[in-house]
């Protein structure tokens, strides 16, 4: 009996030696369950749980269950959240190169931000969240954003004129909304929907998974694909957290990173049609104005938040990479 009482004594020992030697990071994501960028992380903590043969595991909180973005921005400066899946918009403020991609009509097509925001000027990009305590990974397809309100279809700028529209808490979105004639209301993503319902608000501006997912299409019937914004979102790992890893784990993270942006594309490609569709038909009233107004109204916008020669120079490059 002795024997056997410190074999099993030796093996809970082991056990929870094992467990103990795991660590488990939280990562936040606004998104419901489900949404492309929560899978993205989920299969980029897959990916480091394999490779990190288990001493890293990644639970992803979604649906704001850790707070909304500009809450979760600080916390995952501080440290008190491990890994982050955010917009860019919060971060204009704090780190200057978050403002080039975020610029209305920056990106010709999605195609065309996705090569931008995937390769050299992405990497410079993310290279500047690390001064700021965050450590940028990777950058995921935040889509092409559009209007979208309760009131009428958009067909042209003379039809925002005076409407109110829902914005992230970001200048160059209030500037961008300004310009086009109508009022930029900021406003946390969960109380958009309440915001159109009870006229706040006459509507926002996001892409297509959002106004299907968050339910914005049942309060808000027309849906204008202006496209004004292709705004990449940021996956950012606390710097507090990244320097307590060892230079093969920071590797085996950088690279998993990379590889979840691949899975992002493909479920969000999926999702992009697989939203359009249902919310065509639960009734929403889709148009399709003419850019050129909305692109040539823009011009007070960069002047006003392009004046550093370093981002002119960004913006140039981004514009010339075909």
């Amino acid at each position: 009996m002795t024997r056997l009482a410190a074999t099993a004594m030796v093996a809970a020992t082991m056990m929870i030696g094992s467990a103990s030697a795991q660590t488990v990071l939280r990562s936040s994501d606004t998104h419901p369950d489900g949404y492309p960028t929560v899978e993205a992380v989920k299969y980029f903590g897959q990916l480091v749980e394999e490779r990190t043969q288990g001493r890293y595991k990644i639970e992803v909180y979604h649906s704001a269950q850790l707070g909304q973005e500009a809450d979760t921005v600080e916390q995952v400066r501080t440290g008190v959240i491990d890994l982050n899946r955010v917009s860019l918009g919060p971060w204009n403020g704090l780190i200057p190169e978050t403002t080039v991609p975020s610029l209305p009509y920056i990106f010709r097509s999605v195609d065309h931000a996705r090569k931008v925001m995937n390769g050299p000027i992405g990497d410079e990009i993310l290279a500047a969240f690390e001064p700021y305590g965050v450590i940028g990974l990777a950058f995921y397809d935040g889509g092409a954003r559009s209007f979208y309100n309760s009131k009428k279809p958009i067909n042209s700028m003379a039809d925002l004129q005076g409407m109110k529209f829902r914005v992230m808490q970001s200048d160059i979105f209030v500037d961008m909304v300004s310009a086009l004639g109508a009022a930029a209301t900021p406003m946390p993503y969960g109380e958009v929907y309440s915001g159109i319902e009870t006229g706040v608000i006459d509507g926002a501006e996001n892409n297509f998974p959002s106004y299907d997912t968050a339910k914005h299409a049942e309060v808000a019937k027309y849906y204008s694909l202006d496209e004004h914004l292709i705004v990449p979102e940021v996956f950012v790992m606390s710097k507090v957290v990244w320097d307590t890893l060892s230079p093969e784990d920071q590797e085996i993270f950088r690279v998993a990173a990379k590889e979840s942006v691949l899975k992002q594309y493909e479920l969000w490609d999926a999702q992009v049609e697989k939203s359009r569709a249902l919310v065509e038909a639960s009734g929403s009233t889709i148009t399709t104005p003419d850019k050129q107004p909305f692109i040539d109204a823009m011009k007070p916008v960069y002047d006003k938040h392009v004046t550093d020669p370093k981002l002119r120079d960004l913006v140039a490059r981004i514009q010339a990479t075909e």
